[in-house]
């Protein structure tokens, strides 16, 4: 088959594919060259975040395109939709970049409650600020998980070691975790917990779902009753958080911190949170170690052999 790789993936994995017999181009394109047709000739394309197969791509690049995998989980940058109109298969990789955005998230937590980036920044510019660096522990504290998929079951077993209480809202959840407290609402999650990490999808659903109201309810003395402040951590999607919201929350004190690695607009230049002392971010780099692309590379190798053998891969999405 023809393969396509717009956004890069690992090395091997693309050695394999060529091992294997498949013709494989990488080069990214723009959305206009997309929108006139040039991977059209292709049977498969192999995305990241970057490329958005909107509903006028995949029918710009329906002649003989047959399947789009997403190296990665999110696919809203995917119209399934239009796929499906195509008899265009979509798949992604849900399991290879778990543990990677589960450290990523624990540690986000870690280092704002403990003000570690503030404490480089500050002595790399001659300052020894321990006094004003005092944190808090998250031993004793309520987490929030908005959204219980792989991610926030992995980030919650790690907390739970750390003698966090986990909390969780899910719509979709089937309850099976006695040791977790669920929520019936994003509300009651939000004003019991002093830390919420966010792990949904992006959808109309979740579109801007934590904004100021839900920010200005949740507590800042944790269930051991010491001041602790209360802190967001998103390594989900970009839009799930109001960043206007957000900028306004820690900047008037209803928000002691954040920390983003997904963000509205990607790339990110020019964004106020980014001037806040009490504001942390990394450049969407969940998936980003070597393990779990070397991982995701494997698995798009796994999903191409079996669709190039009829067998429909087992993370087919339509």
């Amino acid at each position: 088959m023809r393969i396509a790789i717009t956004d890069g993936i690992d090395p091997s994995a693309k050695d394999r594919l060529v091992e294997i017999g498949h013709d494989v181009e990488e080069r990214h394109y723009t959305n206009q060259e997309l929108l006139d047709g040039c991977i059209a000739d292709f049977d498969v394309v192999i995305i990241r975040s970057a490329t958005k197969m909107t509903s006028e791509v995949i029918y710009a690049n329906s002649h003989k395109l047959s399947l789009i995998i997403r190296a990665g989980v999110g696919v809203d940058n995917i119209d399934i939709e239009a796929a499906n109109e195509n008899s265009v298969l979509v798949c992604n990789t849900p399991s290879s970049s778990t543990n990677a955005v589960v450290e990523l998230a624990i540690g986000h937590l870690i280092s704002t409650n403990r003000r570690i980036i503030r404490g480089d920044v500050m002595l790399k510019n001659g300052i020894w600020g321990k006094k004003e660096l005092r944190g808090s522990e998250l031993r004793g504290k309520n987490l929030g998980l908005l959204g219980y998929g792989r991610i926030a079951r992995g980030v919650a077993d790690i907390a739970k070691i750390m003698g966090m209480n986990i909390h969780v809202y899910d719509p979709y959840l089937v309850k099976t975790d006695d040791d977790c407290i669920y929520h019936e609402n994003v509300e009651s999650l939000f004003s019991s917990c002093t830390h919420v990490s966010i792990h949904c999808y992006l959808s109309e659903e979740t579109h801007h779902l934590v904004n100021r109201e839900l920010i200005s309810i949740m507590p800042k003395i944790g269930a051991d009753g010491i001041f602790c402040g209360n802190h967001i951590v998103n390594c989900a999607r970009g839009g799930i958080i109001d960043e206007s919201d957000l900028l306004d929350s820690l900047i008037n004190g209803d928000l002691t911190t954040a920390a983003l690695d997904v963000f509205e607009i990607e790339p990110i230049v020019k964004n106020d949170l980014l001037k806040l002392e009490n504001f942390q971010a990394t450049p969407h780099i969940g998936a980003s170690t070597f393990e779990a692309q070397n991982r995701i590379g494997m698995e798009i190798v796994s999903i191409v052999d079996d669709f190039s053998k009829g067998v429909k891969p087992g993370s087919s999405l339509n």
